[in-house]
């Protein structure tokens, strides 16, 4: 046996033996909200407090339902689209029981006591709730360990590490690192990109489901709000309302004049008449955006009648995917500096690369000029 084969096998044989090291169990780990928690075995019956992080799991995992014990309801409900696209592809989450009344918060004590799960997955948003905090103290006091992840509160400093975890609890580790460093690559070069460049972008309004009934919902500097600011743009609503958002008149907004506008919302116009996210038409999504920009308030501000208006799907405040809203807004705010940023390029190969189930329709659009 030649010298280089025997440190080949030796190098194999320590490889085997630091991956089998890694899957160790019981495995403790640090959740998005700093708490230790110890899982006794590889997960086989989880519980997901939120629905939207099936959309996690399916990016590191060939079949997320196999997995799942129950689930909430509030996927299937806000984006009927989505929750489609994934029984097509996995009859069996039809079947799936849920664990709310779809709200995302209402946990229920009666089916979380019926259904024998080894793991509970709950959103951050969800834990900072006093329905949530229950949720984990009786969990927690019947056996079932439950770890909390953050696609919402701070999703640039969060998202990668938690697919990280992710992908060790569910020994995905390798499928998990592929996609981190995917997001991590193309933040990084809108990080880089604008500390070369210090002058500042336009001033900007991010709206919640816009609508004719009252103006508006702006977005804070937290959440979706945070992909204004690494663009070097500057929301009109920064230092006047909380980190998540909140309500500003119409006065306000025309006060501020902002260079550029842009629309969240969901499909199907369920909480506002724009319609954008999974199974939209890119038609319908512009059509229904740009009757949402023609009430008096928004075609007196520069951003209306300069055509920069455009569109996102709310939802990426939920799911790992914002790094193409990240993506979408470095091309619309600062197009100058990110030529060749182009999202479409990233869906397709996070479908190609990563998705379990590929997601198809018009998740960010904009409104030409003169509509």
């Amino acid at each position: 046996m030649t010298i280089i084969r025997v440190i080949m096998l030796l190098s194999m044989t320590v490889f085997c033996f630091a991956a089998r090291a890694e899957t160790q169990w019981p495995m403790t780990i640090t959740d998005a909200v700093g708490r230790q928690v110890t899982i006794p075995a590889p997960p086989k019956a989880v519980l997901l407090g939120s629905g939207f992080n099936l959309v996690a799991l399916s990016l590191i995992h060939p079949d997320p339902v196999s997995v799942l014990a129950g689930w909430s309801g509030d996927m299937k409900n806000d984006n009927p689209e989505i929750y489609g696209s994934f029984v097509r592809k996995f009859p069996r989450l039809a079947e799936v029981p849920l664990i709310d009344d779809g709200s995302g918060a209402g946990l229920s004590f009666e089916a979380l006591l019926t259904l024998k799960a080894d793991l509970a997955i709950l959103a951050n948003w969800q834990a900072d709730t006093e329905p949530g905090r229950r949720a984990i103290e009786y969990l927690e006091s019947v056996g079932v360990p439950v770890v909390v992840v953050d696609f919402n509160g701070d999703p640039l400093k969060n998202t990668a590490g938690n697919m990280r975890l992710l992908g060790k609890i569910f020994e995905r580790e390798h499928q998990a690192e592929d996609f981190a460093r995917f997001y991590e690559e193309r933040l990084a070069r809108i990080r880089e990109r604008v500390a070369k460049h210090p002058e500042p972008g336009p001033t900007v309004l991010m709206e919640a489901f816009p609508g004719v009934a009252a103006c508006c919902w702006a977005y804070g500097v937290g959440g979706l709000g945070e992909f204004i600011s690494i663009t070097g743009s500057r929301n009109i609503v920064e230092g006047k309302l909380p980190r998540p958002g909140g309500m500003v008149n119409a006065e306000a907004v025309m006060a501020e004049n902002p260079e550029v506008y842009i629309a969240t919302s969901s499909p199907g116009g369920k909480y506002s008449g724009f319609s954008i996210g999974p199974g939209v038409k890119a038609e319908d999504a512009e059509r229904t955006l740009a009757e949402a920009v023609g009430t008096p308030v928004m075609t007196s501000i520069a951003a209306v009648r300069n055509g920069r208006v455009h569109g996102l799907w709310n939802f990426f405040n939920a799911v790992p995917l914002n790094i193409l809203a990240a993506e979408a807004f470095a091309s619309w705010l600062r197009p100058d500096l990110f030529p060749d940023v182009d999202p479409a390029a990233s869906l397709a190969e996070i479908n190609t690369r990563f998705a379990a189930v590929p997601f198809e329709g018009s998740y960010w659009i904009s409104v030409k000029s003169g509509k």
